[in-house]
């Protein structure tokens, strides 16, 4: 059996002997190093890290936002080296409710490989259960044979979004806070407020108390009352850099609500073009 979306702790451990890639990706933004110090720490047996800036990121640039998409053939290649084939049940996780996870789970996606999951629950769920943590960071495998096959419909840019928010309103779902949203803060980012049309739609509301994703029931009635009638398929999600906007893609899929794209850019990218109009309230 493929998983596609989402793996529950219980398959996750009777499948830790099948070949399954694993991949650990805790980030914390205002802490680049601190993810990587908590893998070291502890993490699942035979994951590997994957760091937000430097793996599942390209370079910035003047004109991108804080987190471009990587080059294709610098991820893939960075996955066969951690034994990714074309056949590979991939796993992400994270200790963020899925958030940096979620971004492995949309890249993998964009490049062709559709059978890779985001672990519900995260690490936080695998230890409350009591289940196996590892130190060792020497785990060696074959290499894989993973070839990258993007799919640039997955993803929109600055230019299709200028131009389709002068249209229409309310397909754009922005993930960040309502008061990152609203302009009345802004902590990252030099500029504060959001596109015009947007809709707010933070993806925490994606989880539940404990710290699973919520029913596909209640992820569906969440985003068709958001999207007010605009398909699924005829939206995009973004964020402030196109990280968190993933996490909303990937609830979108639970939920069976199929084909909403990804602003890459997202806000961070938005704001670097000073004829980008802005809203705020």
């Amino acid at each position: 059996m493929n998983y596609t979306t989402l793996v529950d702790t219980e398959t996750l451990a009777s499948n830790l002997a099948s070949g399954w890639c694993l991949f650990d990706c805790r980030f914390v933004l205002n802490q680049p190093q601190e993810g990587e110090r908590r893998y070291r720490t502890s993490h699942i047996p035979g994951a590997h890290y994957l760091h937000l800036d430097r793996d599942l990121a390209g370079p910035v640039t003047p004109e991108s936002g804080r987190h471009p998409l990587p080059v294709p053939e610098i991820l893939a290649e960075k996955l066969r080296k951690t034994g990714v084939s074309d056949t590979s049940q991939i796993v992400a996780y994270d200790d963020a409710g899925g958030v940096f996870s979620a971004r492995l789970w949309w890249l993998l996606r964009w490049l062709g490989h559709p059978q890779v999951a985001v672990l519900d629950g995260g690490i936080d769920k695998w230890l409350k259960e009591n289940r196996p943590v590892s130190q060792d960071l020497s785990v060696v495998v074959p290499e894989g044979d993973f070839q990258p096959r993007p799919d640039d419909g997955r993803w929109v840019d600055s230019d299709f979004v200028a131009t389709r928010s002068k249209q229409h309103s309310g397909w754009l779902l922005d993930a960040r806070t309502s008061s990152r949203f609203r302009g009345d803060e802004e902590p990252i980012d030099p500029v504060a407020g959001h596109v015009p049309g947007a809709v707010n739609l933070p993806y925490v509301g994606n989880v539940s108390d404990n710290g699973s994703l919520k029913s596909p029931r209640a992820l569906k009635q969440r985003f068709e009352a958001a999207l007010g009638g605009i398909s699924p398929g005829d939206s995009a999600c973004m964020c402030g850099s196109g990280v968190t906007a993933c996490h909303n893609l990937l609830a979108m899929e639970v939920a069976g609500l199929k084909g909403s794209r990804l602003y890459a850019g997202s806000w961070s990218e938005w704001i670097r073009d000073p004829s980008h109009p802005i809203e705020c309230g």
